[in-house]
């Protein structure tokens, strides 16, 4: 039985392959992360050509000043694909990590922005992900914008998003008119219900194509390999979806 995890880890590991898509030689991954660090790890444990800057992984990290180190290389230019989630994401990939209602975000109150606005501008690729797939944190206008989809002509920035992955399936987001289309369901959905789960407006053709389960050896090294690599910085992620648990220091 695929794990919904496995299937978005999956969908995020394609996605950073996309051959359509600017080549990803050093993806970085920032805090609290699991789905895309695995993803990371999947890929390279396939045998692919990449260098990964994982923020959290607690040995054999290369960074000694964590994030002052990542934003550095962002704005030299080493970074070329990186992953952002948000309490809400609305229909113009805007996110908002600050917090609901009316500024500074008085009602929920979400982890902070940090650095994310910079990531997003300096970036050429950001994937967005959301386990969570609901009207509530997929609205039609996020209440504050932490991180912009899109910028005014003129203002300079390197990237915006590529995709959004959730629990029910992959969106592409089109900068050029700021708009998601659906581009895979996962099993049991369909427009219609993702259309009942979203609070923003998306494009979608007649025919939308299954998002592929992951291959077999695709879970071998999940299950394997690529929780050998998680579980000392995810303990409780591989505990809950592999129900793998680090050794006793």
């Amino acid at each position: 039985m695929i794990a919904p995890e496995e299937r978005i880890v999956a969908a995020l590991a394609r996605l950073i392959l996309d051959p359509a898509a600017p080549p990803a030689r050093h993806i970085a991954v920032g805090a609290a992360s699991p789905m895309p660090a695995a993803a990371c790890w999947l890929v390279k444990l396939m045998g692919h050509d990449v260098r990964l800057s994982l923020l959290h992984k607690r040995s054999g990290n290369p960074f000694t000043e964590g994030t002052r180190e990542l934003f550095d290389l962002t704005g030299q230019g080493r970074i070329d694909l990186f992953f952002l989630g948000g309490g809400q994401i609305d229909g113009q990939a805007n996110l908002n990590l600050v917090g609901t209602g009316d500024w500074p975000g008085t009602g929920v109150r979400f982890p902070g922005s940090f650095g994310s606005a910079f990531m997003y501008f300096m970036t050429p690729r950001t994937i967005l992900f959301r386990e969570e797939h609901s009207p509530r944190v997929l609205v039609d206008r996020v209440d504050n914008i932490s991180a912009p989809g899109v910028s005014a002509p003129g203002v300079f920035r390197r990237g915006t998003a590529q995709a959004l992955v959730t629990g029910r399936c992959v969106f592409r987001f089109h900068p050029d008119r700021a708009r998601f289309s659906l581009a895979s369901l996962h099993p049991g959905e369909t427009v219609d219900s993702v259309r009942e789960a979203t609070g923003f407006a998306f494009d979608a053709e007649a025919e939308i194509p299954a998002t592929p389960d992951p291959t077999e050896a695709e879970l071998a090294l999940l299950r394997g390999r690529v929780c050998d690599e998680m579980v000392e910085t995810y303990p409780e992620f591989c505990a809950r979806v592999w129900g793998r648990r680090a050794a006793a220091a």
